[in-house]
């Protein structure tokens, strides 16, 4: 699932295509420099399919198009926290299903290829320091339920899901299952007894052997 803004559905004529036109924009940014960050933005404009003038009428430097993909990825990921706060579920329950969400919407892999390649903002900072006090407050829970070993801290939970951002393997669909599988094994070493099953068969030796054909 893409960690982009979510448009109104009902805007009128002109209104949606510029919509649309912004949402294609973003999607073609967040494929382009998750894969490569050094991408000049001819490279979203030929994805997205649209003029490099359209392009630059929406976002005047590369830099701004960097801070509008991780404002998206940031707002993503504190409406998940939010949700799982509100979570009445056990709460190691809903700790786990925030970070099975939070690994789907993949907004860690923007954190891990855009991290010190553009100058945050003032309110990017503000919205990083929401995250941050929102990942205490669900971390404390679960530690408070006796539901997560005793040395674990909240930064782990970051560094799993960046973890688990960094696996692909095959397409899309494939490199999905393969995050779940061990996102699903971290958070086993995470949580106290009762490992859950693994999702998805494991990665084959020829899947491995795939990346180094031309």
């Amino acid at each position: 699932m893409e960690c982009v803004r979510q448009q109104p559905a009902s805007l009128p004529g002109r209104q949606a295509e510029a919509a649309r036109n912004d949402q294609r924009i973003l999607d073609a940014a967040r494929a382009v420099f998750v894969a490569d960050p050094s991408a000049p933005v001819s490279e979203v404009a030929k994805r997205a399919g649209v003029g490099i003038a359209a392009l630059y009428r929406r976002y005047p430097s590369k830099e701004d198009m960097l801070r509008t993909l991780c404002r998206d990825g940031l707002h993503r990921y504190i409406a998940e926290i939010e949700a799982a706060l509100a979570d009445q579920r056990d709460p190691w329950t809903a700790f786990a299903a925030f970070m099975h969400r939070a690994a789907a919407a993949d907004t860690n892999s923007l954190t891990q290829r855009l991290a010190g390649t553009f100058t945050p903002t003032e309110d990017l900072y503000r919205d990083g320091e929401r995250a941050q006090e929102l990942n205490v407050a669900l971390f404390e829970r679960v530690r408070a339920a006796g539901a997560i070993r005793p040395d674990a801290v909240v930064g782990d939970m970051g560094w799993v899901l960046e973890m688990v951002a960094s696996v692909r393997l095959g397409g899309p669909e494939r490199s999905s299952q393969l995050r779940e599988r061990y996102l699903t094994l971290m958070l086993d070493g995470l949580r106290t007894p009762e490992p859950a099953a693994l999702p998805g068969p494991p990665p084959t030796w020829a899947e491995y052997g795939e990346r180094w054909e031309t």
